[in-house]
């Protein structure tokens, strides 16, 4: 089953990698499935870390380690799905602001970006307690992303 995920994943991101040109190209309902497949993605990885650094999973350094790594690769791929063409969409929850503060939004992705790297390197390291802090900020820096950006 891991196996057949992991395959999965990996078809995803070789799909994501395609050219800015053949996104571009893409229909807009296709790029918000894409954006919104690499967010789900996102989330399968980013939940486990949580649960370890909340204390309701045990700690494994290996796991957190892999999960970062993937997360630093998937943290990428949702920017490609926000295509001006996707912005009268209905089905996604991204407010207008994407568009209207694009800067803004622009800036807020690569922080979020940023911080999943830190997180990918500090996890590397094994030790817990630089792992929580790194979490939270990366944490915090989805948030914020969500909280401007993204309907309840």
């Amino acid at each position: 089953m891991k196996k057949k995920f992991l395959l999965a994943a990996v078809a995803v991101a070789l799909g994501a990698g395609a050219s800015f040109q053949a996104s571009a190209q893409a229909k807009p309902e296709q790029l918000v499935k894409q954006r919104q497949s690499a967010m789900a993605l996102i989330g399968w990885y980013f939940g486990p870390i949580g649960a370890m650094m909340r204390g309701d999973r045990p700690f494994d350094a290996a796991v957190v380690a892999r999960n970062a790594g993937y997360l630093e690769v998937l943290s990428k791929m949702p920017a490609e799905g926000f295509q001006p063409s996707t912005k009268d969409e209905k089905a996604t929850k991204a407010k207008p602001e994407v568009w209207s503060d694009k800067a803004k939004f622009d800036k807020a992705m690569e922080n979020m970006q940023g911080e999943v790297a830190k997180l990918a390197q500090v996890a590397k390291g094994g030790d817990q307690g630089a792992i929580k802090a790194q979490f939270g900020a990366t944490g915090k820096a989805c948030a914020a992303c969500h909280d401007d950006f993204r309907s309840k």
